[in-house]
């Protein structure tokens, strides 16, 4: 067993669900875990990692293998039978394990990291064997219940929180994801606004994120830096994770400017929106700014989940809506753009068929503007049964408008 020594910074926690298709495809970030490691020694991870890929076990058996990695060597190491990775308390116990290391280790921060598929405001953490599909209500719950179990267990280290969630998954920097990460604590949350292509997010940014703990701006160009220029693939058939991705402040006072200024903006379009002619201009101004999942017409709905900014100043600059709508949208957008430390994206990403991403800089909204575009998986997932989506009073603005 190896000693916990004080010389580490950052206690990274890596939640990865293979119970699905992408077993294969995602595992390289463990393999990227441990080189990191061996690169950094300020870096501790924590692993949970449900896979039927050959490892401690033959290939095709699925278990849970939790072990921890520090200065490139994997210890601590057990398998046992597989655990339902989209249940809330399956990620509330992983992340009670990464605080007590971190405390163990004295850490500066501890951040986790989700591996797996995401579905915008839906949650993510499929597993196939449960038919699982966590919301991101349960997955910020989740963070919450396990930050109790770790104070229960160690009342003296009560104070220690996940400082930042790196979603390794797909079009999960939304405001609803946000919002609900901010409530339980989270300062931190980078994502991407689009379906990433695995393996995705490079498990390096654990690195980015040590080197710059006392410079968020630094740390989050780093991670936005990492994560976009990562090639997979040989030379001549190299391709990139993500389209675009963020790095979002979660800072309580501006979710709560954020919080206040969409509602204000939606109730705004609710009630304006009883003139057709602001009806229908609001539908028009939305229907010019490309949802997600841009490289397909048919297979995936995220088609409503718009980049909020983008979206904002298109109805503040719009000159045939009101005046108090316009500038409820101006402060939206000002509110929305407030949270975004660092972005990237891409203007032709070709594996999405050169797909222009230059409006995707920060989150996506919920936005619908037809009837079908209101929750188009319901019942199997929903992305309007979250806590955000009610705060808002999307219902209202969707039934205004859609």
């Amino acid at each position: 067993m190896i000693q916990p020594h004080n010389s580490v910074r950052l206690e990274y926690g890596i939640y990865r669900d293979g119970d699905n298709n992408l077993d294969e495809a995602q595992a390289p970030t463990i393999e990227q875990a441990l080189e990191t490691s061996a690169g950094d020694p300020a870096i501790s991870f924590s692993i949970e990692d449900t896979t039927a890929r050959r490892g401690l076990l033959p290939a095709h058996v699925l278990r849970t293998e939790t072990y921890d990695i520090d200065e490139g060597r994997p210890h601590d190491i057990e398998a046992g039978p597989p655990k339902d990775m989209s249940a809330r308390a399956t990620l509330a116990e992983f992340v009670a394990r990464t605080l007590d290391r971190a405390q163990r280790n004295d850490a500066s921060a501890a951040w986790i990291e989700l591996v797996d598929h995401g579905g915008g405001d839906a949650g993510g953490l499929e597993s196939d064997v449960s038919g699982g599909f966590m919301s991101e209500d349960d997955i910020a719950g989740a963070i919450k219940d396990g930050l109790e179990l770790h104070a229960r267990a160690h009342p003296e280290d009560a104070q220690r929180r996940i400082d930042g969630v790196v979603a390794n998954q797909c079009l999960m920097s939304t405001l609803g994801f946000a919002d609900a990460l901010s409530h339980v604590g989270v300062k931190y949350l980078a994502a991407s606004p689009e379906v990433m292509l695995a393996p995705g997010v490079p498990s390096d940014v654990a690195a980015a994120i040590e080197r710059h703990l006392d410079d968020p701006k630094a740390m989050a160009n780093a991670v936005t830096s990492a994560t976009m220029h990562k090639a997979y693939g040989g030379a001549n058939g190299a391709w990139h994770p993500a389209a675009a991705f963020d790095v979002l402040d979660l800072a309580p006072q501006k979710i709560a400017r954020m919080e206040n200024a969409v509602k204000t903006l939606n109730d705004t379009i609710a009630r304006d929106a009883r003139d057709p002619e602001v009806r229908n201009a609001v539908r028009a101004d939305a229907r010019t700014v490309d949802g997600m999942a841009r490289f397909t017409d048919h297979t995936m709905p995220w088609h409503a989940d718009r980049p909020a900014a983008k979206l904002y100043g298109e109805l503040a600059g719009d000159s045939a809506l009101p005046d108090d709508l316009r500038k409820a949208a101006r402060d939206a957008r000002s509110a929305v753009a407030g949270l975004t430390v660092s972005h990237r994206e891409s203007a032709d990403f070709e594996p999405y068929g050169d797909v222009d991403y230059r409006d995707a800089s920060g989150p996506t909204i919920h936005f619908p503007a037809t009837h079908d575009q209101i929750d188009p998986w319901k019942p199997q997932i929903s992305e309007t049964d979250n806590a955000f989506y009610k705060a808002v009073d999307g219902p209202k603005l969707a039934h205004a408008i859609a």
